[in-house]
């Protein structure tokens, strides 16, 4: 980028130490400002958002009976792990469900295998063996990861509770 480039892409805005650190607290600070009216320039609910919303509440009154309703325990889901889900095609403006279908849950291995197993397991379903085997024996997940970085002290005071996970990865 060129000297002149960068400095006029801060034109606008408030200066502060975000200019020169990392620090995005400061920027939001100086640069934004809380709307002060109400939901007036709201646009009306249309008829098909309404129609949407209608194909969605048996589905609600079902999970709100049984808990979860689905899940897919075979796709570690990602951005592209899953074909295009919708609720009512013809009537979606905004599309793109986090998998296949609607109150179909992903789980997702690479932040924490065994959380994804608990969760699982209280929600009545169990890991795909693909899964289990992939994530036991040849796979570590970013949890796995992070406790093979830890020093056997800070795992001792991790087991004490003297120290957090947050307070590790944020204090130090």
């Amino acid at each position: 980028m060129l000297l002149n480039e960068h400095e006029t892409a801060w034109k606008g805005f408030a200066s502060g130490r975000w200019q020169h650190e990392i620090d995005v607290r400061d920027f939001i600070v100086r640069n934004t400002h809380g709307y002060p009216g109400n939901e007036a320039f709201l646009a009306p609910i249309s008829d098909r958002t309404k129609a949407v919303f209608e194909t969605l509440k048996p589905y609600f009154a079902e999970e709100a009976k049984k808990g979860v309703l689905d899940v897919d325990s075979a796709v570690p889901s990602s951005i592209t792990s899953h074909p295009p889900g919708y609720i009512d095609r013809p009537n979606e403006v905004i599309v793109g469900l986090q998998t296949d279908k609607p109150f179909r849950r992903g789980i997702m291995p690479n932040g924490g295998y065994r959380m994804v197993e608990h969760g699982l397991k209280a929600a009545g379903f169990e890991v795909d063996p693909h899964v289990r085997d992939t994530f036991t024996k040849y796979r570590k997940s970013h949890n796995d990861g992070v406790f093979d970085a830890y020093t056997p002290e800070i795992m001792r005071c991790r087991r004490s509770a003297i120290i957090s996970a947050d307070y590790w990865r944020w204090e130090r």
